[in-house]
């Protein structure tokens, strides 16, 4: 696993770690997806949901007191509260509080069964877990999704970021997706943040949350601090 701060920007906290898929050696994400095939889709998802919780706590995340973000795949998950059983077990064996995991919706694939995905997000939310849409505005993220499982956070795609503070069209799409979520309650987190023109622009449209290279690249089991732009 590698880890990648969400950092708050009102105060300067980190909020979350992301965690992400890596190789034994360092390998990225997509190469060790390529090798997941249905059959094996379970037993992966399960396997990155221990590591993740497992390696966070060796890397003393529970100490600095943020939450830990761990990306889900819908499909894999056959019935909720059979599934969060192994991951249950991983929290309670390192002493990782379950008040404090992020589950993201990963869209990666369709998915298949909406009335299922429904399921989980009330099954995890009834169990104190609290659910994000990754990459919301690219591929399978829309606001079918939005309007379905109200999510706690959602995460705004790089799609909608690169560039934004000389693109007015994405200014004034993500000017209203930060209002509609704020809205509807939901806390908006811009990811894939690389410049201080695009965090200057995110920020002034109220956006609370940020993940990026400009902050902080993903630490190869490691949990980088970040770095804010005025300190750049």
């Amino acid at each position: 696993m590698a880890f990648q701060p969400i950092v708050d920007v009102e105060t300067g906290g980190v909020f979350a770690f992301e965690a992400l898929v890596r190789g034994v050696g360092g390998e990225g994400a997509a190469s060790v997806l390529a090798g997941v095939t249905p059959a094996t889709l379970y037993g992966f998802d399960q396997a990155c949901r221990i590591t993740a919780i497992e390696t966070a706590a060796e890397l003393g995340l529970i100490a600095q007191g943020a939450a830990l973000s761990i990306n889900f795949m819908p499909n894999a998950v056959y019935e909720p509260r059979a599934c969060i059983r192994a991951t249950l077990q991983a929290a309670a064996r390192v002493g990782f509080p379950t008040d404090r995991l992020i589950f993201e919706i990963t869209e990666v694939e369709a998915v298949a069964d909406p009335d299922h995905l429904s399921r989980i997000v009330a099954a995890y939310r009834a169990m104190g877990f609290r659910t994000a849409i990754d990459d919301f505005g690219a591929g399978h993220s829309n606001l079918n999704l939005l309007a379905r499982f109200h999510p706690d956070l959602v995460k705004l795609d790089r799609a909608l970021i690169v560039g934004i503070d000389q693109d007015r069209v994405r200014q004034t799409i993500v000017r209203h997706c930060v209002a509609l979520c704020r809205d509807l309650g939901i806390e908006v987190i811009a990811e894939g943040i690389e410049t201080a023109a695009e965090y200057a622009t995110l920020v002034e449209f109220g956006v609370g949350l940020i993940q990026g290279y400009l902050v902080a690249r993903p630490g190869f089991r490691s949990l980088p601090a970040p770095l804010w732009p005025d300190r750049a």
